[in-house]
């Protein structure tokens, strides 16, 4: 970087376990006197085979998490958004929006829309705007370049597919498995990258777009006093900071999941947590911190079902180091409308 105050690159350094995250959304529950014997789309179908023709709304479980799959607000469910009703030849279009202050003029909004053609198949889309907040103006103060960019735009295109419904082959055991391939498009990374001098790429983030790959288990628990559902995956990510900094050459494999307690017919918490990758270096210039290490994410999430078709939810939580601020004990909101 060509400025008067030479930047510190740090060196990579194992990811921290810890602490972190954003807030928001839980899965949603039906609106319609949910019980011990709480079913998803997937559980509900299975388990009524002989049940007759019908375009009857289910419950509209799960949400949409902010990379535009079936989740909770960051973590995913392998539970497939609004697949094909009984008697219909394809699934319709589910729509969400978050919104997270996150403080510091910076803050993230999420644009998702998913389409299930078949009832193991579901296609998303995820429209991330990232504002940087003070970020730009703490580049000018510490090393007089000027970061024109006020904020990051990240496009996710997703494809998922479920293995194995829950309770398949007669076995109440089972849970929901589902794989999914998710492409990454950071749209400003060029931008970025060019106006900092080339830091992006100094400190190993390299490229503007990446593929993941997931895979989750969904498994509801309805012999406690109240339904509980368990949702567990792994992801595999070039990404840094889910792709809005950008994306390394180099996998990581990196741990996710949520629990999600059914309290009444409409109410549900949750809490999620989400590892993020660290693999690149830090960038100070005068004794600032300008890109940090990433921390990992969890939140604390209440849903309420306005009814079959709307979902609301709030969520409080942490995202750790977010470039040049921390970002803890941040609230947000969320909203899905099955159509």
């Amino acid at each position: 970087m060509k400025t008067g105050q030479k930047l510190r690159l740090h060196e990579k350094r194992p990811s921290n376990f810890g602490s972190a995250l954003a807030a928001l959304l839980v899965a949603a529950v039906p609106a319609t006197g949910l019980s011990a014997d709480v079913t998803t789309n997937e559980t509900a179908t299975a388990a009524s085979p002989a049940a007759p023709a019908t375009a009857d709304k289910p419950a509209p479980l799960p949400l949409h998490q902010i990379e535009g799959n079936g989740g909770i607000f960051a973590t995913l469910s392998a539970y497939i958004v609004n697949p094909p009703r009984n008697g219909e030849p394809v699934g319709r279009p589910s729509v969400g929006f978050a919104y997270v202050d996150l403080g510091h003029g910076q803050d993230l909004e999420a644009l998702t829309l998913t389409e299930s053609p078949l009832s193991r198949l579901e296609l998303g889309y995820g429209y991330n705007n990232f504002n940087l907040g003070n970020l730009p103006l703490a580049v000018k103060q510490a090393t007089g370049l000027n970061l024109n960019e006020s904020s990051v735009e990240l496009h996710n295109f997703n494809a998922r597919f479920q293995i194995l419904k829950e309770g398949e082959f007669d076995q109440k055991w089972l849970p929901a498995l589902t794989a999914g391939v998710h492409y990454k498009y950071n749209a400003t990374y060029n931008d970025v990258n060019s106006q900092l001098d080339g830091t992006l790429k100094a400190i190993g983030v390299s490229q503007n777009d990446g593929v993941d790959f997931t895979l989750y288990a969904s498994k509801m628990f309805t012999q406690l006093p109240r339904p509980v559902l368990l949702e567990l995956g792994g992801r595999a990510t070039e990404g840094v900071w889910n792709g809005l900094l950008g994306f390394t050459d180099s996998y990581n494999f990196l741990f996710e999941g949520n629990a999600v307690v059914f309290v009444t017919s409409n109410l549900a918490l949750a809490a999620e947590y989400k590892q993020m990758a660290t693999d690149y270096k830090t960038v100070s210039a005068g004794g600032t911190s300008l890109i940090g290490k990433a921390s990992d994410w969890w939140t604390i999430d209440a849903a309420y079902v306005v009814n079959k078709h709307l979902t609301l939810a709030v969520g409080y939580g942490h995202f750790g180091t977010v470039l040049n601020n921390t970002a803890d004990g941040v609230w947000g909101v969320t909203t899905k409308w099955e159509f």
